[in-house]
């Protein structure tokens, strides 16, 4: 039964997505929220992150002066400015032709937004003078560590439910879309001024979502959510039919676990978020992006036979319980490895990586 209603709801989305921009737009807005509750205390913060699913928080820092500021341009700006020693920023502009979508150029080797260094105060107030004219490009600071760039802000505006080490970047522009991407990270993002759209996929989506290549990060999805071509890309109905949307107001705050894929949307003509990016934390052989490029160059171009086997060792092993037949003691790597076991698996791995050089 379960089945034949994600059928249906696939039918359902992909004839809403077919139809004038209007309808996409509103098939988007049909979307199942993103659950909302109040802040939770400091010390409940690891058990929602535990859950891994999306929620928007509301309450978490409605004490920052930044989101006093952020109730318009002129003043946000001016107290951003006010903190500014000099450091340059990275820019990030596209032309008005591509109606602030931040995605892949032509050929996808490169983007359709260029990127260059820039100083604070001087595009602030570029991307205040922008507000309003017409044919205007798309103009955003993103990415700025506030740490190293506005030292102030982090001590006037500080993240109850984080560690004081989990540092936090600025986001600030104009009505931008930031194509389809994911993070390694888990990502809580707070809203000061204007008003955003998130809408989410689940990491198992990836399939649906035709992201572009590896080697040109990020990644992101070839689809527009806004104007999709089912015709070039038939598995995108999936991918919305497992989505949800968030919409965010000034002093809301979204938190979204490690891999979700999420198209961003701001919504106002000024726009500025603060987010902390956090858990991708392992290094070296324990790092899981590193051992997916490592099964990608020794199984991605096995034999058929070989591939599956591997698949089937995986789907047991990796992901399953596949040893619970022998006993705890004797299960080895396939079992709960002690510190000193991981410690000798690792370097036998080494010496095996060293012996290919």
């Amino acid at each position: 039964m379960t089945n034949i209603w994600a059928a249906s709801r696939t039918t359902l989305v992909a004839e809403a997505l077919r139809a004038s921009n209007d309808a996409q737009a509103s098939a988007l807005d049909r979307l199942p929220r993103v659950s909302a509750r109040t802040a939770p205390a400091p010390a409940d913060f690891a058990a929602l992150v535990a859950t891994e699913t999306p929620v928007v928080l509301k309450g978490v820092f409605d004490h920052w002066p930044a989101l006093a500021a952020g109730r318009s341009p002129a003043t946000l700006n001016a107290y951003l400015k006010g903190m500014d020693r000099g450091a340059s920023a990275p820019v990030m502009e596209a032309p008005a032709k591509s109606g602030g979508r931040f995605t892949y150029g032509p050929d996808m080797r490169e983007f359709n937004f260029t990127k260059r260094s820039g100083r604070i105060g001087e595009t602030l107030d570029r991307i205040e003078r922008l507000i309003g004219q017409p044919n205007a490009p798309f103009v955003a600071i993103q990415m700025l560590p506030l740490a190293s760039h506005l030292p102030d802000f982090v001590r006037q505006n500080p993240m109850p439910l984080l560690p004081a080490e989990i540092a936090p970047r600025l986001w600030i522009g104009s009505a931008i879309k930031t194509q389809t991407h994911n993070d390694r990270d888990h990502n809580l993002a707070c809203v000061i001024a204007g008003r955003r759209r998130f809408v989410l996929f689940p990491p198992d989506q990836v399939a649906n979502l035709y992201v572009g290549p590896l080697d040109n990060p990020p990644p992101l999805s070839l689809v527009d959510p806004e104007a999709p071509d089912l015709d070039r890309f038939p598995r995108y109905a999936e991918a919305v039919a497992a989505a949800r949307v968030a919409y965010l107001e000034p002093g809301d705050a979204l938190f979204m676990p490690k891999y979700w894929w999420h198209h961003v949307t701001s919504l106002d003509p000024y726009n500025a978020m603060v987010n902390y990016w956090w858990g991708d934390s392992a290094t070296g052989l324990e790092r899981a992006n590193d051992i997916f490029l490592s099964a990608l160059l020794a199984l991605k171009h096995l034999p058929p036979g070989e591939r599956a086997y591997w698949r089937a060792m995986f789907d047991a092993h990796v992901f399953g319980d596949g040893a619970d037949h022998i006993p705890e003691p004797l299960r080895g790597a396939l079992g709960l490895m002690s510190p000193g076991f991981r410690a000798a698996l690792k370097q036998q791995l080494k010496n095996a990586f060293l012996k290919s050089r």
